[in-house]
C-alpha cells in the first residue's frame, strides 16, 4: 500500500508473545512483549491457553501501533511461531476445545512407542523427514481427538479446525476467513509428505484424522488474507509465515547449501540448508522444509535441543542460583575452569540426536568444593555440548550425501548476548561462531518473508545482502582439552539414557 514503510512481525514463542516493527532495511524499530503463562497439568505435560495467546498478540500489536506508528504505515504482517504446539477449535465460533498442547509436551510417549513397535517409523521418516516422537503435532492432535468427547465425529463433519499457532493466529486475524498454514509448519506435524508437499493419506489413516480438520498449505510468502478492519482500523495483508526455526534460517540469510544457524531460545534449534536435496539422516536428525518460495521447496537438516535458555530460567527460578539471566555469564567466568561438573539437562527428555523422552536430568562430577559458579558453568556449557552433538551428526549426514559439512555457525536468540557462552561454544564445536548485527533473526525472518511478498525485497539475494556479522568468535581451547571435556559429556549422557 502506498506510503507503507514498515513490516509488523508477530513472534509468538513458548515463553512470550512479541511484536516487532522492521523498516525496509530490516532494522528493528520497536518491540512489544508479553510473558506467556505455562500450564503443567501433570509431569511431562505442558499446555498454553490459546485464547490467552491470541489476546497477547492483539495487545502487543496494538501497543506498537499506539506508540507512534499508524496502521497505514504497515505494508504487511509476518508471523513466526512455536511450531509443533497444537490447537483444536470450533469452526463456527473459533472457541478452542482444549488448551493448546505445547511442543515440549510428552503425554503421547506411549502412543509413539506403540507406533514404533508396529514398525511405522521408517515409513514416517521417509515421507515426513521426522522421527516418531511426542514432540510433533500429529500425535498431539490424535490425543485431543481421542480424549475430547465427540471430537472425532465433529471433525469428520467439518465442524472443527486443527492448527499450529500460525494457523490459530491467521484464523483470528482474518476473522475466521482463512484456515491456512505454511509448508514449514506443515512439515512439523508428522502428517505432511515433504516430497509431494501434501497431507499424507496413509499417515492420516493411522491416526484416524479427517482431512476436513486440516489447513490449506501455502508457500512461506503468500496471501494469507487480510486482518479484520476492527482489529487495527484498516485491513493489513498477512503475507509471510514460517515456523520459528525456519524463520530464523531466513533471518540469518542461510540461503545456500551448507550455511547453518543455531537459535538459542527456550530450546536450541540448529538448521543447515541442504538445497533442493532431501538428505536422509542416519544420525537421527530431522529432514525438514527450510522454506518454500514460488512453489520451490528448499530442504534442511535440523537438530532440536529441548533445553537452552530454559536452563538459565531453571537456574534462576528453581535453583535460585542467579537472580537474572545476565548473572549466568558473570558466575560462569568465576567458576574453576578445571571443574569436572557436567549437567545433562534432560528435564523433559533428550532431543536430537538421542530422542529419548524418558531420560531425566542429572548433575555429575560434583566434589566438596563445587559451588554455585561451577553448577552455572556446567548448565551453560551443556548447551555448547549439545550443539557439538548436532554439528557432528549434521556433518556426518552431509558428508554421506556428498555435501560439504558446515564450516561455521551463525547464532541468534537471547543466550548469544552472553560472551562467555559464545567463546565456550566456539571452543567446544571447534569452528567459528558468527553473531549477527540483528539478533532478532526469528522475527526478522518473518518480516523478510512478508516483505518479499509485498515487494520490499525482490529475492532472497536482496535479503542476504542485508546480513551483517556483529562479532565473530574463534576457538582458543587446545584440542586435547576440547576432546577431554566432550568425552566427559558423552559419558554423562550415556548414564541418563534409558534406551
Amino acid at each position: 500500500m502506498a506510503g507503507a514503510h514498515y513490516i509488523l512481525s508477530i513472534d509468538q514463542g513458548t515463553t512470550s508473545t512479541r511484536a516487532l516493527l522492521f523498516d525496509e532495511s530490516g532494522s528493528p524499530m520497536r518491540v512489544r512483549q508479553k510473558e506467556l503463562r505455562q500450564i503443567y497439568p501433570q509431569d511431562g505435560w505442558v499446555e498454553h491457553d490459546a485464547n490467552e495467546i491470541w489476546e497477547a498478540v492483539l495487545e502487543v500489536c496494538r501497543g506498537l501501533l499506539t506508540a507512534g506508528t499508524h496502521a497505514d504505515n504497515i505494508a504487511a504482517i509476518g508471523i513466526t511461531n512455536q511450531r509443533e504446539t497444537t490447537v483444536l477449535w470450533e469452526r463456527a465460533t473459533g472457541k478452542p476445545l482444549h488448551n493448546a498442547i505445547v511442543w515440549q509436551d510428552r503425554r503421547t510417549a506411549e502412543l509413539c512407542a506403540k507406533l514404533k513397535d508396529e514398525g511405522k517409523e521408517p515409513i514416517v521418516q521417509k515421507k515426513t523427514g521426522l522421527l516418531i516422537d511426542p514432540y510433533f503435532s500429529g500425535t498431539k492432535l490424535a490425543w485431543l481427538l481421542d480424549h475430547i468427547p465427540g471430537a472425532r465425529e465433529r471433525a469428520r463433519k467439518g465442524e472443527l479446525c486443527f492448527g499450529t499457532i500460525d494457523s490459530w493466529l491467521i484464523w483470528n486475524l482474518t476473522g475466521g476467513k482463512v484456515h491456512a498454514t505454511d509448508a514449514t509448519n506443515a512439515s512439523r506435524t508428522l502428517l505432511f509428505n515433504i516430497a509431494t508437499q501434501k497431507w499424507d493419506d496413509e499417515i492420516l489413516g493411522w491416526f484416524d484424522i479427517p482431512r476436513a480438520l486440516l489447513p490449506e498449505v501455502k508457500d512461506c510468502c503468500a496471501d494469507f488474507g487480510r486482518t479484520e478492519k476492527a482489529l487495527f482500523g484498516i485491513e493489513i495483508p498477512v503475507a509471510g509465515v514460517a515456523g520459528d526455526q525456519q524463520a530464523a534460517t531466513v533471518g540469518q540469510a542461510c540461503f545456500e547449501p551448507g550455511l547453518m544457524k543455531s537459535t538459542y531460545g527456550t530450546g536450541c534449534f540448529a538448521v543447515v540448508n541442504t538445497g533442493e536435496r532431501q538428505v536422509a539422516s542416519t544420525n537421527r536428525l530431522l529432514t525438514t522444509v527450510a522454506y518454500r518460495l514460488g512453489g520451490k521447496t528448499t530442504y534442511a537438516l535440523e537438530g532440536s535441543i529441548f533445553m537452552a535458555g530454559a536452563i538459565v530460567q531453571w537456574l534462576r527460578d528453581e535453583m535460585r542460583l542467579i537472580s537474572g539471566a545476565g548473572e549466568s555469564e558473570e558466575l560462569a567466568m568465576k567458576a574453576d575452569p578445571t571443574s569436572p561438573v557436567v549437567l545433562v539437562p534432560a528435564f523433559t527428555g533428550l532431543g536430537a540426536p538421542y530422542w529419548d523422552p524418558h531420560a531425566r536430568a542429572a548433575l555429575f562430577g560434583m566434589t566438596r568444593d563445587t559451588g554455585a559458579a561451577e553448577i552455572v558453568r556446567a548448565a551453560v556449557e551443556s548447551v555448547s555440548f549439545q550443539t557439538r552433538d548436532l554439528m557432528d551428526a549434521m556433518g556426518a549426514d552431509m558428508k554421506g550425501a556428498g555435501l560439504q559439512s558446515p564450516q561455521a555457525l551463525r547464532v541468534d536468540g537471547g543466550m548469544v548476548a552472553n560472551n562467555w557462552f559464545m567463546q565456550n561454544l566456539t571452543d567446544i564445536i571447534g569452528r567459528p561462531v558468527e553473531r549477527p548485527a540483528v539478533i532478532e533473526t526469528t522475527a526478522l525472518g518473518a518480516a523478510y518473508l512478508a516483505g518479499m511478498q509485498v515487494g520490499f525485497y525482490g529475492s532472497p539475494q536482496d535479503v542476504a545482502r542485508n546480513w551483517q556479522c556483529e562479532r565473530a568468535f574463534a576457538p582458543k581451547m587446545p584440542e586435547n582439552e576440547r576432546a577431554t571435556r566432550y568425552a566427559r559429556w558423552q559419558q554423562a549422557v550415556g548414564r541418563v539414557l534409558t534406551k
